[in-house]
C-alpha cells in the first residue's frame, strides 16, 4: 500500500504528511548509521548517454553478422519461443564480455516488483532505466531502496544490457544513496508548467523540463564558440569595474548604491565601454569583455536590468571593420552550435549565410514611410512631421532624437532578416566619429535579426575636444530631466588627450543572442536566474 502511494499524484495526499514522512525516513537512516549525507564523494564513470552509445557500439562488434531469426509461417507460441531464445543468446554472447559502468543522478521514477524493481536515474546527459534486483544488490541494501522516493540521488554500478523491449538499461550490482530528497517533485506527467514558479525555482525547471536544461547547455556552447572566434583574431578577454563613480557609455539609468569604505556613491555599470577604450589608448589593440551590466529599466520579453554584454574593441580598423567581424561571428556561430546558417525563430526562417542587408537609417525610414530626412532642414520640421505621424516626443528633442523615433515606430519591426542600420544621426551618438561626407551623422550601425537590436557598432570618437563638446551637451541634457544622458568623465578625456589610435568598437546583447540560436521566446527563459519581485517570505 505505500508503494502504491507513493504513485500517487502528491495533490492526492496530504502534502505536509508525504513531507513529514520523507523526514521520518531521513531520520531512520541517520539513526541506522546510514546517512547519505556523510558521502563525500562518487567514482561517476559515465554518464547516462555515453552508456547507451558504448553498448550500441559494443554490440554491434560482438553481434557482427548475427541475423534476426524469421518466425514466418510460426504460431504465436512458436514465434515467441523463438525470440526468447534468440534474446537469450544474444544477452548471453553480451554478458560474456560486460561494459561494467558507475553512473550518478536523480531517480525519477520508480516501479517496485517484489524481488525486482525498476527505476530510472537522470543525470546531465539524459537518463537510463536501471534494474534493482534484490539478490544481486544484497536483501539489506534492497529494503533501503524500496523506502526510496522519487527525487532521491543515486550512484549506481552495475553493468549495461538490452532488455526484451530493446531498451538499454544498467543492472544494478551496487546501489548507494547519495542524497535524500525531502521536497516532492511536480507530478511527472504535468511537470513543472507555471512559468513563475519556473522562474523562482530554476532548479526544479531543469530537473523536470529536460529541454530547459538543453537551452542552457548551448547558451554555455555559444559563449565557448564566442571565445573561439575570438581567440582565432587575436582578440584579449579582460575583465573592467563593475562598481564606477560616472556610468557611462550607454543612455540608460543605473543603479546607485553605497561604498562603506570609501563613503562615496557609486554606481553599477551600464556599459563596458569607457574601461575598454582606455585600454585601447594603453596599446591592448584587441580586447573583448563578457560581463555582467545593470540598467535600472523595466522588464519584459527582451529586457532584464540584469543582463549579459559583451564589447569588444579593436585598433585601426572602423565601423566597417565591425560589419565584416559580426557578420562573420554570426554565421560561425549558427554553424557551431545550430549547425546551419538557416535557422528558425518561432517558425521563421532566417538566413544568416547570404550577405546581411544594409541601410542607412535615413534609407530605412524613407523606404518604410516614404519620408526623407535628409531633405528636413530644422528640428521644427521634424518635429512638425512627428506631430503628423502620431510620434511622442520630448521638446528638448532635436531633428536626431525625432529621426531615431521614427525608426523605432515604423521600421524595426519590418527587419526580420539580417540587416546592418547604419549612418545615425551626430546628436543620439555621443561617442561616435563623424562622417567626412556628412558631419551631421556618425559612423555607427546597429544589427537587426527577427526585428531586434542585436549589436550597437562604432567607429570610435578619439578627438578629446569633440568628445568634452559632447559630453557637455549630454550634461546639458541631464540637466533639462533626461535620466539616461551621460555624463562628463575626465580620466576617460584624459585618456583621449593621451592619445587613442582610429578604433572601431561593438557591443553584443548576448542574450539575444541565446534567444536568437535556441527559439526561445523570452529573455527569462536564457537567463538560469531572472529578476523577479521578491516574495513576502524572501525578504
Amino acid at each position: 500500500m505505500a508503494e502504491q502511494n507513493q504513485n500517487k499524484a502528491p495533490q492526492e495526499q496530504d502534502l505536509g504528511q508525504l513531507l513529514k514522512v520523507r523526514r521520518e525516513k531521513l531520520a531512520n537512516l541517520q539513526e541506522a548509521g546510514k546517512d547519505p549525507f556523510v558521502i563525500t564523494k562518487y567514482d561517476q564513470t559515465h554518464h547516462t548517454d555515453e552508456v547507451k552509445a558504448l553498448y550500441e557500439t559494443h554490440e554491434a562488434e560482438l553481434l557482427a553478422g548475427r541475423e534476426i531469426p524469421s518466425v514466418e509461417g510460426l504460431d504465436e507460441e512458436q514465434a515467441k519461443e523463438v525470440i526468447n531464445q534468440d534474446y537469450n543468446e544474444r544477452r548471453a554472447i553480451m554478458d560474456s564480455k560486460p561494459i561494467n559502468v558507475s553512473i550518478a543522478g536523480r531517480m525519477m521514477f520508480k516501479r517496485v516488483m517484489g524481488k525486482a524493481s525498476f527505476c530510472n536515474i537522470q543525470d546531465l546527459k539524459g537518463n537510463i532505466q536501471v534494474y534493482v534486483a534484490r539478490d544481486s544488490i544484497g536483501e539489506d541494501s534492497y529494503a533501503d531502496f524500496k523506502k526510496s522516493d522519487i527525487g532521491d540521488i543515486f550512484g549506481v554500478r552495475g553493468f549495461a544490457f538490452r532488455t526484451k523491449t530493446g531498451e538499454i538499461s544498467i543492472h544494478a550490482s551496487e546501489i548507494t544513496l547519495l542524497s535524500k530528497s525531502l521536497q516532492i517533485l511536480p507530478e511527472k506527467f504535468h511537470g513543472l508548467t507555471d512559468t513563475d514558479t519556473r522562474y523562482r525555482q530554476r532548479y526544479v525547471d531543469l530537473i523536470m523540463n529536460p529541454e530547459v536544461k538543453d537551452t542552457f547547455v548551448k547558451r554555455s556552447q555559444i559563449l565557448k564558440e564566442i571565445r573561439t572566434f575570438l581567440g582565432g583574431r587575436d582578440f584579449m578577454e579582460v575583465e573592467t569595474p563593475t562598481l564606477v563613480s560616472n556610468a557611462g557609455g550607454a543612455a540608460a539609468r543605473p543603479f546607485e548604491t553605497h561604498y562603506n569604505a570609501l563613503d562615496e556613491d557609486v554606481k553599477l555599470r551600464i556599459s563596458l565601454e569607457l574601461y575598454l577604450k582606455r585600454l585601447i589608448v594603453g596599446g591592448l589593440e584587441r580586447v573583448y569583455e563578457i560581463g555582467r551590466v545593470y540598467r535600472n529599466e523595466g522588464v519584459d520579453t527582451r529586457h532584464n536590468p540584469e543582463f549579459t554584454l559583451m564589447e569588444l574593441y579593436q585598433a585601426y580598423t572602423d565601423y566597417e571593420g565591425m560589419m565584416e567581424l559580426t557578420e562573420s561571428m554570426f554565421r560561425y556561430l549558427a554553424e557551431k552550435v545550430c549547425g546551419t546558417t538557416k535557422i528558425t525563430y518561432g517558425g521563421t526562417e532566417i538566413d544568416l549565410g547570404k550577405p546581411f542587408e544594409r541601410l542607412t537609417m535615413n534609407d530605412a525610414i524613407k523606404k518604410y514611410t516614404g519620408i526623407d530626412f535628409d531633405t528636413v532642414a530644422t528640428d521644427e520640421e521634424a518635429k512638425a512631421l512627428a506631430k503628423e505621424h502620431h510620434i511622442e516626443f520630448e521638446e528638448r528633442h532635436s531633428k536626431g532624437d525625432i529621426i531615431n523615433l521614427f525608426f523605432e515606430e515604423f521600421c524595426e519591426k519590418e527587419l526580420v532578416q539580417p540587416t546592418f542600420i547604419m549612418d545615425h544621426p551626430l546628436s543620439i551618438s555621443p561617442l561616435t566619429k563623424k562622417k567626412p561626407s556628412d558631419p551631421s551623422k556618425v559612423e555607427r550601425f546597429e544589427l537587426f535579426i527577427n526585428t531586434w537590436e542585436m549589436c550597437n557598432a562604432y567607429s570610435e570618437l578619439n578627438d578629446p575636444i569633440d568628445q568634452r563638446e559632447r559630453f557637455a551637451q549630454q550634461d546639458a541634457n541631464a540637466a533639462a530631466g533626461d535620466d539616461e544622458a551621460e555624463h562628463t568623465d575626465e580620466d576617460f578625456l584624459n585618456a583621449l588627450e593621451i592619445g587613442m589610435p582610429p578604433t572601431g568598437g561593438i557591443g553584443y546583447g548576448i542574450d539575444r543572442l541565446v534567444m536568437l540560436l535556441t527559439d526561445s521566446p523570452a529573455i527569462r527563459d536564457v537567463l538560469l536566474f531572472p529578476t523577479m519581485k521578491s516574495l513576502p517570505n524572501d525578504k
